[in-house]
């Protein structure tokens, strides 16, 4: 039978063949101590046993630490002149951007676009690229719809208008950036001066505008249909889908302000909103009105006559 230190010494041969094959492997040491008790004697009448575990598991707990600062949401902190900080803006993959679209499309009643769609990971790539396609949509379907007007008759010469992109461009990217500061600066001035009014960050307000806009990308190409009953039936739907976004999102930090500030905030919002919707629709799809045709010139010159005495 083979004694308490032969096995002792197997078993350290085993962990250093162990740590030989895989020098990075995690170790693990035990040392039990068993104190045999005499028949019929001893304190209590039985036996007693310690252990003491030892682990060493620094390289693990430092991924783990790791893995929860990306999960919490902690983002590597860096200069604003580095690739590293706009990187963390764009962290997103598709499933997060179509779920965000979807919630744009169709806000429910209590349901949080940030609460519930963003969940503390804001970011600009969907913006971005929602603002990008409206500005060539409402661009592309305004010179469109002018063509189609002025297809039938034959005194207008059609002219591609390409400033139109300039001007959506700056309309947009002005809409979604300028407005969310004012926002969001509103709200923060409002939370020190109200200790009950939440906030949001600044990320989080351009993000929800920015969704906000995607229902006006198929709205603009279906305002190419030449009927003004449908543009403004369209523009009065895509105004109550994206609107609610918007007040469904801020109405629960406002609420808890004084009920004429609250008002005032949500009513300003909305206001905006229907201002840009009501603007690009006037400006982009203008309703052209068919003046008195020009009445047809003669290019004979005239004939005189003479009359010559006899």
């Amino acid at each position: 039978m083979a004694s308490p230190n032969d096995l002792h010494f197997q078993e350290f041969e085993e962990a250093a063949e162990l740590l030989s094959a895989d020098p990075g492997a995690s170790t693990l040491s035990m040392s039990a101590s068993n104190t045999p008790t005499a028949a019929g004697g001893g304190r209590g009448g039985g036996g007693a046993a310690a252990e003491d575990v030892k682990l060493d598991l620094s390289e693990d707990e430092e991924g783990q630490e790791e893995s929860s600062e990306l999960l919490g949401g902690q983002k590597a902190a860096g200069g604003f002149w580095t690739f590293e900080y706009y990187e963390s803006f764009f962290n997103v993959d598709t499933v997060q951007v179509l779920d965000r679209v979807k919630g744009s499309v169709l806000p429910l009643p209590g349901r949080n676009f940030i609460k519930h769609h963003l969940r503390s990971n804001p970011d600009l790539y969907g913006p971005f690229w929602i603002c990008v396609t409206l500005v060539f949509s409402l661009a592309i379907s305004g010179n469109l719809s002018s063509f189609l007007s002025e297809m039938g008759n034959p005194a207008t010469h059609y002219r591609p208008q390409f400033h139109r992109v300039t001007i959506a461009a700056v309309v947009i990217f002005m809409y979604a950036w300028l407005v969310p500061v004012g926002v969001w600066g509103f709200l923060t001035w409002r939370q020190g001066a109200e200790r009950q009014v939440g906030g949001y960050s600044f990320l989080e307000t351009v993000c929800v505008y920015g969704y906000s806009l995607f229902i006006y990308i198929p709205t603009s190409v279906l305002w190419i249909i030449p009927f003004e009953w449908v543009r403004w039936t369209l523009i009065l739907v895509a105004m109550v889908i994206s609107g609610s976004v918007l007040v469904l999102t801020f109405w629960p930090v406002v609420r808890d302000d004084t009920k004429v500030m609250a008002v005032a905030t949500v009513a300003t919002i909305v206001a905006l909103h229907t201002l840009l919707a009501v603007g690009c629709k006037l400006y982009f799809f203008q309703t052209a009105v068919a003046g008195p045709a020009p009445a047809p010139t003669s290019s004979r010159s005239p004939v005189t006559l003479t009359a010559h005495a006899p």
